[in-house]
Parts: structure tokens; C-alpha cells; sequence
């Protein structure tokens, strides 16, 4: 999947990309950036945000903006895309990559308040930004969910995780038929095993070294968003070389 190195293949677009503080939605932004797209990313953390705004900054003339947002509030999210409107009046890129995992956790022991947290964060989410995001889009736009593999893959005791995937995959279905009208693109994006701070969250001992990187699946993306409007890209699987963790 090799991409020429001709600069500025974006320039003068906008991007919104949820959870653009670490990991994946960083390293988004970054190749982004540095192609000349003009990037709003959004986080619930404001130092990580700010921190992150900060080192994207520093290394493009593309215009940063960054601001907090918690996917789960519909108030929230229609605070983000009013300031996108307002001062751009468009969007060309909207990659949903905000969300969140879990230890695993038999059913019996998984609170409700477990179960809210994944589905909100991973499908609510979802919905509420695209549904915000598409009044903005044009032909030629582009939509990338990040689901994980999670979508179309069991993992045992992870039950709102799984739940919350598979949903968004369905969304992601549905929303690809009717926009394909519309002459805008929608992309599952299913990484396997990548090196991020999720993991944390899974399992802290698992083996960073045999992970996919998160500059891989930046690439895979870009890759996607810069096809010609006649071509698409249905679902990205990017899965290690070494196999599962």
C-alpha cells in the first residue's frame, strides 16, 4: 500500500478527528497535518488536548484547533461542529476514533454503569458526531469509524466492548448505503493489536513489540481518504504480521 510522496495532497481540507489527543487519532492528525489538511481534534482530557494541539502545531502551517468534547453529550457535540461550521463551514474528513475498552470481565460481574460507559462512548458516540458532522459534508467527503476487530471478531468477557463494536459496524453498514448516493465515502477502520495506551486499560502486560503501529494505521487511512471519488474502501484490516497478541 505504498503512497507517493507528493506534499500537500490535502491542503486546504478539514478534518475532524474525535480522540485525536494519542494514539491512532494522533497519529492521524500528524500525517494529516503534514499533507496540509487543517485539523480539528477533540479529547475529554484538556492538558493531553492542549499538549497534543501544541505538537501538531509545531510542525505545520496547517491550522490546529483543537477542543473539548465528550462524545456521549449530544450538547457537547453540537458545541463542536457549530465552532467547526463557524469557521470553516464545511467538513471533508470525519474519522470517529474516540472510544474506550475494559478488562474482561465475566457478565455477572460487569455493573450496568460498565456496560452505559462502553456502549455511549463506542456507539452513542458514533451516531451523535456523524449525525452532527454530515449537514457539513460534500461529495467527495470521507467518513473512517474506527471499530477494532472487535466488530466482526469474539473476544470472551468482553461484553459491552463486543456489544458496542458490532453495533457501530452496523452503523457503519447502514451509513455507508445511504450516503453512497451522496458521493460520500464511509470506512471501517478494523485495527488489530496496536501499540497505544488502551492496553492499559486490557491488558497492561501484553507485548507492545508485536503490535501494529499506530503510524501503519495512519498511513492505511490516508491511503483511503486520498482515492479518486469513483474508488472505495469498504474496510481496512490491519492486523500484525506476528498474528494475535
Amino acid at each position: 500500500m505504498a503512497i507517493d510522496s507528493n506534499p500537500q495532497r490535502l491542503a486546504g481540507k478539514v478534518a475532524v478527528i474525535t480522540g485525536g489527543s494519542s494514539g491512532i487519532g494522533l497519529a492521524i492528525a500528524q500525517l494529516f497535518a503534514a499533507e496540509g489538511c487543517n485539523i480539528v481534534i477533540t479529547g475529554r482530557n484538556s492538558q493531553k488536548l492542549s499538549d497534543a494541539a501544541a505538537k501538531l502545531s509545531s510542525s505545520t502551517k496547517s491550522e490546529i484547533i483543537a477542543q473539548a468534547c465528550d462524545v456521549r453529550d449530544a450538547g457537547f457535540v453540537q458545541a463542536l461542529f457549530s465552532m467547526v461550521k463557524a469557521r470553516f463551514s464545511r467538513i471533508d474528513i470525519l474519522i470517529n476514533n474516540a472510544g474506550i475498552s475494559q478488562p474482561a470481565t465475566p457478565l455477572l460481574d460487569m455493573s450496568p454503569e460498565m456496560w452505559r460507559a462502553q456502549i455511549d462512548t463506542n456507539l452513542t458516540g458514533l451516531f451523535l458526531c456523524t449525525r452532527a458532522a454530515l449537514p457539513l459534508m460534500q461529495p467527495g467527503g470521507s467518513i473512517v469509524n474506527n471499530l477494532s476487530m472487535a466488530a466482526k471478531q469474539l473476544f470472551p468477557n468482553y461484553y459491552g466492548y463486543t456489544a458496542a463494536k458490532m453495533g457501530a459496524y452496523g452503523f457503519t453498514l447502514t451509513l455507508r448505503q445511504e450516503l453512497m448516493s451522496r458521493g460520500i465515502r464511509v470506512t471501517a477502520l478494523m485495527p488489530g493489536a496496536t501499540d497505544t495506551d488502551l492496553w492499559q486499560q486490557i491488558m497492561a502486560e501484553a507485548p507492545r513489540e508485536h503490535m501494529v503501529k499506530v503510524e501503519s494505521i495512519a498511513q492505511a487511512v490516508l491511503y483511503t481518504v486520498l482515492l479518486p471519488p469513483q474508488a472505495d474502501v469498504q474496510e481496512l484490516q490491519i492486523t500484525p504480521i506476528l498474528g494475535a497478541v
